[in-house]
């Protein structure tokens, strides 16, 4: 593997690191559900405001850990796939 190759995978190291202590957080139902992922796209945690939910409309509230969820995990992946594309290219992988 060439030095340029090894420098390269280091400062993917580094890009990956870094995502892991990104934290996106985001909001459904006004604030009644509220999720934060990492930038690894993993949840890191869900937090309901019972003040905001009304639980004999259960449907509703499904519809809004839904939402935040797949936005989280949208906004989460751009990030991912904004700080690693540049750093991809110098790797010369197939496909890519």
């Amino acid at each position: 593997m060439a030095f340029d190759q090894v420098k390269m995978l280091n400062e993917i190291r580094k890009a990956q690191a870094a995502l892991k202590k990104q934290i996106i957080e985001v909001e459904a139902g006004d604030g009644a559900v509220v999720v934060r992922v990492t930038g690894e796209l993993k949840i890191d945690s869900v937090k309901l405001d019972p003040d905001l939910i009304d639980f004999d409309d259960i449907e509703e509230l499904e519809h809004w850990i839904k939402i935040a969820v797949r936005d989280g995990m949208a906004k989460a992946q751009e990030i991912a796939a904004d700080t690693m594309k540049p750093l991809m290219g110098g790797l010369n992988l197939p496909g890519m």
